[in-house]
């Protein structure tokens, strides 16, 4: 599959979509991996949690891999890190914040004790087989960013991670120029880079620009104000944390990630803050309107999170009001428009002052992700020879190529791929390679694997048409019915309302039962098939509808 000696660079998700990355780099026996983050379920995975990479290439080769290398720890880059570890062990290499949010991740899935888990920062070098490995700072919405380095006998390979150049960011460090110019007079074979905010022009604005628009709002305040973020934005928490104590709000925290983050954050010294400024949310009443600020999570308007339980009213120990000030600090996540707009709906119903969106209009959010220009810095510094963009939907990966174009890189030498599709390095040239096995791993609950198509299929007919549950109770010597149908409905009608429809379709049952004692027949399942078929024809003349059809045969 692979030439004897060659590079390969995979991606296993994170190209043509946002969200789920994982890549690989393969250099003869050793397998490096880089970053392996999950994504939200759309309306068309009923029931699933979370999307995560299939890892099945890596399981065909666990014996390969060496090292699992987090760059930074957004959830797009470490939720599926308990899910692969389940599969394969092996050692994984993140900074302290980074790797303090994956030990909270294990712990809930009962693997932090056997895990491997080890620190690194920008002066760090990892040796994994022919594989070097050393490290960059970047500048993301999230403290402790690192970008990777890799050496290999087939050339250099450079993996950006997420990135921006903040050159003011609201804490330390700045993004290391210096190295990113070294290591490009070193020479770099390929640089995967991120693509985000490839269609955006210039440079994306300075975080420490949000810290006043937040400070303003809160001074403006006439009540409560709730603030809503990503809680690994741990840069954004500083901010909302500065505003509160400037405008001496007690602050409350809802969330379980958001109470999680804040905690690590604070004990690793990057959130600082003043001992009594945390309330627990019962205590709000103690304290009057213009002295509550919530820091809550939600901000993608996910159905269980703490802001869309207080757009419904139903958070237990505080509520939104009107006149209440709402602010919603993030930017929506393609995918998410919808379910964020039924929040903000529901805010105004409310009586609330909302505050949302990422213009100058507002200014609660800026991208952590860098702009045309940025892009064009890191390609100007890295100077690669071969370009593949990554993190980013296809219409992304397409500009980050006419951008690579525009300083210098051929077209011929930016590589779009799609996940499982690999680039190959032999003797000096790129060129595509063998494809890998990828997709999709659909998680319900704690577990992966065991929701596949046909599950789905029926959670889907579910959710359009209901159930119908058909009870019949038969004599186990003559086959006769003992007693009337009973049909019970599920999602389908209202069964006080179709009575008539109801007894038709109990009709049905009856003769379709009759016919097939008539002709004596005693195979369960035939006749289980017969009246799913029977009553779905009856159901379907009747109403255009196809509810699930769930006969149960009781012997007596």
């Amino acid at each position: 599959m692979l030439a004897d000696n060659g590079l390969l660079i995979a991606a296993l998700g994170g190209v043509n979509e946002i969200g789920k990355n994982m890549y690989l780099i393969q250099y003869d026996q050793d397998i490096v991996v880089i970053d392996c983050g999950s994504k939200f379920p759309n309306e068309n995975l009923p029931g699933i949690d979370l999307i995560v990479p299939d890892v099945t290439y890596l399981q065909e080769n666990q014996d390969k891999v060496r090292a699992l290398i987090v760059t930074h720890g957004h959830e797009d880059h470490i939720g599926g890190i308990p899910y692969l570890l389940k599969q394969i062990n092996i050692p994984v290499y993140g900074t302290k914040l980074t790797i303090e949010l994956i030990k909270i991740k294990l712990k809930e899935h009962n693997l932090l004790r056997d895990a491997e888990l080890h620190l690194i920062d920008a002066d760090s070098t990892i040796q994994a087989g022919s594989i070097q490995a050393s490290f960059f700072t970047t500048v993301h919405s999230i403290p402790d960013c690192l970008g990777v380095f890799f050496k290999t006998p087939e050339g250099n390979v450079v993996h950006t991670g997420d990135f921006k150049f903040d050159m003011s960011p609201v804490s330390g460090p700045f993004p290391d120029l210096h190295r990113m110019a070294e290591i490009g007079k070193q020479g770099v074979k390929v640089l995967l880079s991120e693509s985000t905010n490839a269609e955006r022009p210039g440079f994306t604005p300075s975080e420490r620009l949000v810290g006043g628009h937040i400070l303003d709002a809160f001074a403006r305040a006439k009540q409560q104000v709730f603030i809503s973020t990503f809680a690994s934005n741990v840069n954004r928490v500083q901010q909302v944390i500065d505003a509160a104590v400037e405008t001496g709000r007690k602050l409350v925290l809802l969330g379980r990630s958001m109470i999680n983050v804040v905690s690590v954050a604070k004990e690793l010294g990057f959130l600082h803050m003043p001992e009594d400024l945390l309330i627990e949310a019962g205590e709000t009443e103690r304290y009057p309107a213009e002295e509550i600020a919530v820091l809550c999570t939600g901000s993608q308007g996910e159905p269980m999170a703490a802001l869309s339980r207080l757009a419904n009213s139903l958070h237990p120990k505080i509520e939104i009001l009107p006149g209440d000030t709402v602010i919603i600090a993030a930017g929506a996540i393609p995918g998410n428009e919808r379910n964020l707009s039924q929040v903000i709906d529901n805010l105004y119903v409310l009586g609330a002052n909302v505050i949302y969106g990422s213009g100058s209009a507002t200014g609660m959010h800026v991208s952590g992700h860098g702009s045309q220009e940025e892009l064009k810095l890191m390609m100007t510094l890295m100077k690669p020879q071969y370009l593949i963009p990554i993190h980013g939907e296809f219409r992304m990966l397409h500009q980050h190529r006419q951008l690579a174009e525009s300083v210098g890189i051929p077209m011929e030498n930016v590589f779009i791929v799609q996940n499982g599709e690999t680039i190959q390095i032999a003797e000096g040239r790129a060129s595509l390679g063998p494809k890998v096995p990828s997709g999709n791993s659909l998680v319900d609950g704690l577990v992966t694997g065991d929701v596949g198509n046909i599950v789905l299929r029926d959670r889907k007919k579910l959710s359009s048409d209901g159930m119908l549950i058909i009870v019949m109770t038969l004599s186990k010597n003559e086959k006769q019915m003992l007693a009337a149908p009973e049909v019970i409905s599920r999602g389908f009608v209202y069964v006080k309302d179709s009575e008539e429809l109801m007894n038709q379709i109990r009709d049905t049952i009856m003769t379709t039962v009759n016919e097939l004692t008539e002709i004596e027949m005693s195979q369960w399942g035939l006749i289980k098939q017969m009246l799913k078929d029977n009553v779905g024809q009856f159901i379907y003349s009747q109403t255009k509808r196809r509810p699930m059809i769930l006969p149960i045969i009781i012997e007596v």
